[in-house]
This record gives structure tokens, sequence and C-alpha cells, in this order.
């Protein structure tokens, strides 16, 4: 079975929606099943997810890792997470593995893009193939909210804003390509 294994933290819930969202394009790929996991549950309201344990890493098929931003860069709790890898970076536990990355800011100029590059840097570390989103996918070019070719992203001014429709679909787009692509690398 090929899984695809997403981590994330949320401060005020949007990352949260989007590794939903993009639990829900991966599991549109017949024979792939999505593991959604955070880094730390004290502010998941419902205490819905499992606190990510570093041996899924291994078991995992390709591995999609969120993030809210802040100052521009992924929040501590996630590095905090990456940085207890070594021993998973040294075995190759991810090598060769698909990869990307997701964010929400609550500004547009809130550094969406250097979030999710600093969030490819450990990535590309383990030796993990990162896709992005292509241009190909209409709601990338259309969006007037979130949404980059480094990844999925989602402005939320101040909490206040929900996940826009292409921030939806574009989220979406975006599991079902890292899911097609962990199965193809499976085959």
């Amino acid at each position: 079975m090929v899984n695809i294994l997403i981590i994330y933290y949320s401060t005020n819930g949007s990352t949260k929606k989007m590794a939903r969202l993009i639990a829900r394009g991966v599991e549109m790929v017949e024979g792939v099943t999505s593991v959604i996991r955070t880094v730390n549950n004290k502010n998941d309201d419902d205490g819905s997810d499992v606190v990510v344990e570093k041996s899924e890493l291994k078991q995992c098929s390709g591995l999609i890792i969120g993030s809210p931003t802040h100052f521009g860069n992924m929040a501590s709790p996630l590095k905090e997470f990456i940085d207890t890898t070594t021993a998973e970076w040294f075995n190759g536990d991810l090598t060769g593995k698909p990869a990307g990355v997701f964010t929400s800011t609550s500004s547009l100029h809130g550094g969406q893009e250097t979030t999710l590059l600093s969030m490819m840097l450990p990535l590309l570390h383990h030796g993990m193939l990162i896709a992005g989103v292509p241009y190909s996918e209409k709601h990338l070019v259309n969006t007037k909210t979130g949404g980059t070719p480094y990844g999925p992203s989602h402005v939320s001014f101040n909490s206040d804003k929900e996940i826009s429709d292409d921030e939806k679909e574009i989220c979406i787009s975006f599991g079902k390509r890292i899911a097609t692509l962990a199965r193809k690398l499976n085959s």
C-alpha cells in the first residue's frame, strides 16, 4: 500500500484545514492512502490528530509538511521535529520519496514563498524529490488569494478569512500530484 504522510503544525486552524484538503486529494488516487499527523496537538481544538512518530517517516511512501508562516519561516514546533530526524537522515529513510510543502499566513506579503522554501531545505537534505504546483493547475493561474508554484498557500488575514475556492482546489490538486508521483515510484 502506498501512503502519504501529511505532517503539519497549526496555530489557528488554517494549516490543519489545508492538511485535510490535501489528504482529500491524496485519497482520490487509486491505491494511495493519507495519514495526517501533527507535531504538537496543544492547539488542536478537537484533539482529532495524533502526534507524529518518527518511525512513520520510514514507513511512508511520500511526505507533505505544512506550517503557518512565522516571520517568513516555518513555525518552531515543526522545525523542532525536523531537527530530531538526524538518524532518519543518516539511514536514508526518506531518500527518493516524493515530498511537498504548504503554508498559511495572516497577510498577503507575510513570507509564504520563503516559508515554503525553508521547509524544502531539510527535505532536500533527506534526499527527497520535491514537487510543487505546476502552472497547468488552472486555479493557480486564476487565484486572487493564496497559491504558489512552490506549494499550496492560504492568506487568512488574521484568521478572519476562510480558505478560498481556488486555495481549496490547489490543495486537492497538490495532494493528487504527490500521491500520483508516489504511486508511480512504487510501481
